[in-house]
């Protein structure tokens, strides 16, 4: 099982993205990629660029000094460098081909990715300029934290203020992510217990089992289409980042309530009808207003797989293991292409492919790849 996912990392994934994502002319790289690799839409989505950066840069860093790695994470740090952001370390969310910005620095995730991008590849160089970079990227999320969107925000001053769990779950990953970089223990000790804080005594909900997407600033419920939403598979993704918190703090009793937590989260999520998890729901029921609620999308499996295959890893719960087995069946029978490479990215509520797409502006060279790497590593483990 393990060469097999390691396999489809650098047989299949890998060499899709080096090949056909990279733009020679003018520098980052081309998300937008249909089945077959050809490009239907030049425009550079920030996030995405710094995924792709972080992405190699990591597997040069912990799996293999490849050079084409190495090399092609040059290739995107240059350009993010370059044209990704603002003057204060705000990272704009698309750009033209050229690196020209098309819209602003409205969401903060732009932020987040180019930070672990450049940490990543300050690792892999030694570039003192890229850990800078990652510094003052770093400070600046902190800064914007309490309003991340700040002058970009849509919603009316003070009449419905929320804030989502989003970000203080990439925090708790991000944290992991570039703390050799930052070199400043007691602001990431103080960091990852804030997030902590957050995930597990503010967003998640012990009646329901689950993280709700949005809440009140003082963290009480709201009863809006926001407020009722809850996503089980940025709950799972969150859990597995808190599982690896409860590694590096030595502490067992976190590891075994993520674990407990996700089992109530994928239980919960998971399709009774058709299989896989679903995409958005209400905590109370109602109907949701996003029309793909019922979508079965790539990065909610591979997230969940990782969560519990590294609970079972950690803890031994035998359901964790199962579920990961559940998963592993349905990720490899629907999202699996057996004709091209890399995976599709976004089914019907049946499982029947929805887009034959493999990039565009949410799916980049990031949750696939990261997941083969994550659950090919501890099945290694777990052989030994």
């Amino acid at each position: 099982m393990a060469a097999r996912y390691r396999s489809e990392l650098l047989d299949n994934v890998l060499p899709f993205w080096l090949e056909k994502s990279q733009d020679k002319e003018y520098g980052g790289y081309f998300t937008c990629l249909n089945r077959d690799g050809s490009v239907f839409d030049t425009d550079k989505f920030v996030w995405l660029q710094g995924r792709e950066v972080w992405m190699f840069s990591m597997l040069y860093n912990k799996l293999e000094k490849r050079q084409e790695w190495l090399d092609c994470a040059a290739h995107g740090a240059k350009f993010l460098k370059d044209h990704g952001w603002e003057g204060d370390y705000d990272f704009y969310f698309s750009l033209t081909r050229e690196g020209k910005p098309l819209i602003d620095p409205y969401n903060i995730f732009s932020n987040t990715f180019a930070c672990m991008a450049f940490a990543q590849y300050a690792e892999a160089t030694g570039s003192e300029e890229y850990a800078e970079l990652a510094k003052k990227t770093f400070d600046r999320i902190l800064a914007r934290r309490g309003n991340p969107k700040g002058r970009w925000s849509k919603g009316h001053p003070g009449t419905r203020p929320m804030k989502d769990f989003a970000l203080p779950m990439i925090i708790c990953n991000m944290a992991l992510e570039v703390e050799k970089i930052i070199d400043n223990p007691a602001l990431m000790d103080k960091t990852i217990e804030e997030c902590l804080h957050e995930v597990l005594d503010v967003f998640y909900q012990p009646d329901l089992g689950v993280m709700v997407e949005n809440l009140a600033p003082d963290g009480s419920l709201v009863d809006c289409f926001e407020g009722r939403r809850v996503n089980p598979g940025h709950d799972l993704e969150a859990l597995w980042f808190l599982m690896n918190l409860g590694v590096r703090l030595g502490r067992k009793e976190l590891v075994e309530k993520a674990t407990e937590i996700a089992l109530r989260v994928i239980d919960y999520g998971w399709d009774k009808e058709y299989g896989g998890i679903f995409y958005f729901m209400d905590r109370k029921g109602y109907p949701t207003q996003e029309l793909e609620w019922d979508q079965k999308l790539w990065w909610v499996h591979l997230e969940s797989s990782i969560a519990m295959l590294k609970g079972y890893q950690l803890t031994g719960n035998k359901k964790c293991l199962e579920w990961f087995l559940k998963l592993d069946e349905y990720m490899w029978k629907h999202f699996k292409d057996t004709e091209y490479p890399e995976w599709f990215g976004y089914l019907n509520r049946r499982g029947e492919v929805l887009l034959p797409l493999k990039g565009g502006k949410w799916k980049g060279c990031f949750h696939v790849p990261r997941g083969l790497y994550q659950i090919g590593t501890m099945l290694e483990d777990l052989a030994k």
